[in-house]
């Protein structure tokens, strides 16, 4: 690691090969946490390169739990979190309402990092038992649309670096990998990310996937997702789009509309209140805008407003919900 970390000190870059031997390395707990803390902190303060992206990517799906769910067409929504917002949990809350428009979701969450509720830590408050066994995935699919794979269940190299993650607080490059990890690898992904650079760097590598479909935003104010307070880039099958709230029917609103709270407890009361359709009117919003903009990643010829439609449908008709109970049971 001494060798790596002067490699970094130096502003010099690893290829492909040398990014997967690293995250290979760590996955196996061959450095010291202290180590593994320098090297993260390391990444808090320079960009990632395409090729050490690609490398860290390939490494942890090698490594990764496979499972396979009989072929199912499914999309996953996922931010990268780190944008230092602290938002309610709204790819969760749109993810339901997706799968209660009657398409298979597979959600792959963590624990929050950098803010105080991440997917995983809403799902295990409300009642929901982490696993990884391919016959209860398969049936939550089947049953309730919907799937949750907590990362660390499936990603040795997570796992090994959770208590130094939840000891720095601050994100680092494993936010960049989580949603581009999910062992499902869905045909289908709407990805938030924190910055433009990232965004673009995202473009780059899903360009080469011929056989996905996917979009990534960016809220130009930092959100990692449709915040709807202020006009956001998306970068998909279709291109690069500039989006303004304004065009969406919406009028911009104040970050602190969808604050999450400062707790597991308060983010939770937030998550049930919209899900049972008692949300505020901001709050509605920014979750079906994103439910509609992940029902569009799949019928890319479909307007925002028929998506949007069938989203409100899901939630507001109480689909959304029952596919929360459902999973639930």
């Amino acid at each position: 690691m001494k060798q790596i970390l002067n490699h970094l000190f130096d502003h010099k870059t690893f290829d492909k090969q040398e990014a997967k031997e690293i995250l290979i390395n760590i996955a196996s707990g061959k450095y010291s946490h202290s180590q593994m803390a320098a090297f993260m902190a390391v990444y808090c303060m320079r960009r990632i390169t395409l090729e050490e992206l690609e490398g860290f990517r390939d490494a942890m799906l090698e490594l990764c739990f496979k499972i396979d769910l009989n072929g199912h067409e499914l999309i996953d929504l996922v931010g990268t979190g780190g944008d230092g917002k602290n938002t309610f949990n709204i790819s969760t809350l749109a993810s339901f309402v997706v799968a209660g428009a009657g398409y298979r979701v597979a959600k792959h969450g963590n624990y929050g990092v950098s803010s105080a509720c991440g997917s995983s830590n809403v799902m295990e408050y409300l009642g929901y038992s982490f696993n990884n066994e391919v016959d209860k995935l398969r049936r939550c699919i089947d049953y309730a649309g919907i799937c949750f794979l907590h990362a660390p269940l499936f990603h040795p190299a997570m796992k090994t670096v959770a208590p130094i993650r939840k000891e720095l607080g601050v994100k680092t490059f494993f936010n960049i990998l989580g949603p581009i990890v999910n062992p499902l690898q869905p045909k289908y992904q709407l990805i938030g990310v924190f910055s433009l650079d990232l965004a673009r760097l995202y473009a780059y590598l899903y360009q080469q996937q011929s056989c996905k479909q996917y979009t990534i935003v960016h809220a130009l104010d930092g959100y990692d997702e449709v915040s709807l307070t202020s006009d956001f880039k998306t970068f998909s099958n279709r291109g690069e789009h500039l989006q303004l709230v304004a065009d969406l029917g919406f009028n911009q609103i104040d970050g602190a509309a969808i604050y999450g709270g400062n707790t597991v407890q308060e983010s939770a009361a937030i998550f049930k209140s919209v899900l049972m359709g008692e949300g505020t009117t901001a709050q509605n919003q920014v979750v079906l805008s994103n439910a509609a903009l992940a029902i569009q990643t799949i019928h890319l010829n479909k307007s925002f407003a028929d998506c949007f439609a069938q989203a409100q449908d899901s939630l507001f008709g109480g689909k959304a919900l029952s596919s929360f109970k459902k999973l639930l049971a």
